[in-house]
């Protein structure tokens, strides 16, 4: 696993929110039914990503929280620098202080090229794209069968 279970989190409900048709707030509540998240968890994280100006959030009956941005200005590489800083994008794969070209890891050569790609693709998709794959090709986003998943 490359990313925290925070930052999957985030990258779920920000995804869930973007695919999500409906104008306004979202509740947290129907996000943590919807994704099968600790609604406590999800909390957590919205407030760091309402912090960096991600999402907002608004308390009341028709509150909840929202995207703070079009999601076409919002890429996945913000979102995981959020959540779970630059690391993945930095750091050796196997943990290994001062790994680079002068003193590599078994694995340097390989997770530098993997690392790269990796970096791209975040930096490049945004909220936008992945909300419209998710409803043009029925993408899920929780860990719910469709058999489970709430109404």
């Amino acid at each position: 696993m490359l990313l925290s279970n925070s930052c999957e989190y985030g990258l779920r409900a920000l995804m869930y929110l973007s695919a999500e048709e409906q104008e306004g707030y979202v509740s947290l509540r129907t996000i943590s039914k919807r994704l099968d998240i600790s609604f406590a968890f999800l909390g957590k994280i919205f407030q760091i990503l309402n912090a960096v100006g991600l999402s907002t959030s608004q308390r009341g009956p028709s509150g909840g929280v929202a995207l703070a941005r079009d999601p076409a200005t919002i890429t996945l590489y913000e979102v995981v620098v959020a959540l779970d800083g630059e690391d993945l994008f930095r750091e050796c794969v196997l943990g290994l202080p001062g790994c680079g070209e002068r003193q590599p890891c078994p694995m340097h050569r390989e997770w530098a090229q993997q690392r790269d790609q990796l970096e791209l693709l975040f930096r490049r998709a945004t909220l936008a794209e992945t909300a419209r794959e998710t409803r043009e090709q029925n993408y899920r986003l929780t860990t719910l069968t469709n058999e489970d998943a709430p109404e």
